[in-house]
C-alpha cells in the first residue's frame, strides 16, 4: 500500500520520523510531503522519502484559504497524488483541509489526526472554521485522536449532536509512541518510598504554557509543612522572562535540554515526574519518564489525560491548583513503590511497533 502523509510538523520532532520507520518495515510505501515557511527548522536528517517544501511564508497563516491554496498547488507539483493508495493528514485543520481536497478531486480516501493545536487554536479561537473541521472529519475514512479527553472535548463543544453517530463510529483513540531506547533501558526495579526526600522533576520546554511556576509553588507548599522537596528543571529556555523567574528559585535546580543518554540518568535520581502543562497535546515525556519508573502529575483535561485510570500510574491536577498538585505528589510517595510499577508495564502502552500495527489495520479497513 503507498501512503502520501501530510505533515506539517514533521521536521520539528523525530516523533513522526520513528513512526514512519516502523510502517516502513511493515511494508507500507511512505512518502511525507511537508508544507512549511522555513526548512531551516529542521530537527531531522534529509531522507529520500520525504518531501519539505517552503511553500507559504510566515505571515500567510493569518489567512487560512490563502496559505490553504498554496499548499495544495504545491503539493500537486511536489507528489503524483494520483498514484497515492491512502493520505493520512496529521493535523485536522492545516493538513486535513489540503487531504480533503486532494481526496475530492483524485478520489482517493484520507485518515486524518486531531492534535493540541486544532482544538485549543482552531476550534476554540477560530469560530469561523469550525464548520470546516467538522466537514473534513465527516469526510474522513477514520478520525485518530491521541487521547480520550481530548475526543470528549471536541465532541462536547464542537461537533452537532445529530452527527454525534455519524463521526463517532470512525473514530480512533492512538497515542503517540516513545524511542525504543526507552524501553531497552528499562530498570530492574520500582523505586523504593523514602520518607526523607521528595525529588520531583520536570523536562520539556521552558515557557509560560509548561507552568512551572506552580511546580514550584506546590513545593513550597509542602515544605512549609515540614516535607523535604527539590524539584530538577531541564529543558531549553523558549521564554526568557519565564527562564529567570524559574532560576531565581533557590530550591529549583535548573539543566539545560539533555540528550536521552543523560535525561534517563537524571529521571533514575527522582521519584516523581510534574508536568502540568495549561495546553497538551499528548506529551512525550510522561511516557519516557514513565519507562523509568517514574510516577506522572499531569494536567487535568489535557491530552495525556485518560491514558490511564486515575491512580494507576500516577494523577491528574487541576494545572491552576498549586495546592491541589502538593496534594497529589503526596499521594504519589504514599503509593509510590506500587505506582512505579505499573508505569514502567504501563509505559509498553506507547511502543511504535504495537501503534503502527494499530495504524496499519486501520489502513487496510479503509481500502
Amino acid at each position: 500500500m503507498k501512503i502520501l502523509h501530510i505533515n506539517c510538523n514533521y521536521i520539528g520532532t523525530t516523533l513522526h520520523q520513528l513512526m514512519i520507520e516502523n510502517l516502513d518495515d511493515l511494508g507500507f510505501k511512505n512518502q511525507i510531503y511537508v508544507p512549511t515557511y522555513n526548512k531551516n527548522l529542521a530537527v531531522i536528517k534529509p531522507n529520500d522519502n520525504v518531501i519539505v517544501s517552503e511553500c507559504f511564508k510566515k505571515w500567510d497563516r493569518v489567512v487560512f484559504d490563502y496559505k490553504q491554496n498554496k499548499i495544495f498547488a504545491d503539493i500537486q507539483k511536489k507528489t503524483y497524488t494520483a498514484s497515492f493508495d491512502l493520505i493520512h493528514a496529521y493535523t485536522l485543520f492545516t493538513d486535513g483541509n489540503c487531504a480533503m481536497r486532494l481526496s475530492e478531486k483524485y478520489g482517493k480516501p484520507y485518515v486524518v489526526a486531531v492534535r493540541n493545536t486544532d482544538v485549543n487554536d482552531f476550534f476554540a479561537k477560530m469560530v469561523h472554521l469550525r464548520h470546516r473541521g467538522i466537514k473534513i472529519m465527516q469526510n474522513a475514512s477514520a478520525v485518530f485522536f491521541l487521547s480520550e479527553s481530548y475526543r470528549r472535548r471536541v465532541f462536547e463543544k464542537y461537533v452537532p449532536k445529530k452527527l454525534h453517530d455519524e463521526i463517532m463510529a470512525k473514530t480512533h483513540i492512538i497515542p503517540n509512541g516513545i524511542d525504543d531506547f526507552w524501553f531497552e533501558n528499562a530498570p530492574n526495579e520500582p523505586k523504593k518510598e523514602n520518607n526523607d526526600k521528595i525529588n520531583l522533576v520536570f523536562a520539556g520546554r521552558i515557557d509560560k504554557n509548561k507552568n512551572v511556576p506552580t511546580v514550584q509553588r506546590a513545593a513550597q507548599i509542602l515544605r512549609d509543612k515540614g516535607y523535604n522537596v527539590s524539584l530538577t528543571v531541564v529543558g531549553r529556555p523558549c521564554d526568557k522572562g519565564e527562564y529567570e523567574k524559574i532560576k531565581s528559585d533557590s530550591f529549583t535546580n535548573v539543566l539545560p535540554a539533555k540528550p536521552k543518554e543523560e535525561l534517563i540518568e537524571i529521571y533514575r535520581q527522582n521519584d516523581i515526574f510534574v508536568m502540568p502543562s495549561f495546553t497538551e497535546s499528548f506529551g512525550l515525556v510522561y511516557a519516557e519518564a514513565m519507562s523509568q519508573g517514574l510516577p506522572v502529575i499531569y494536567s487535568r483535561g489535557q491530552g495525556f489525560d485518560g491514558q490511564f485510570s486515575e491512580g494507576e500510574v500516577g494523577y491528574s491536577t487541576d494545572s491552576h491548583s498549586a495546592s491541589e498538585l502538593a496534594e497529589r505528589v503526596l499521594q504519589c510517595m504514599e503509593n509510590l513503590e506500587q505506582l512505579s510499577k505499573n508505569a514502567i508495564s504501563g509505559a509498553r502502552k506507547f511502543n511504535w511497533y504495537d501503534i503502527c500495527r494499530k495504524y496499519s489495520e486501520i489502513y487496510s479497513e479503509d481500502i
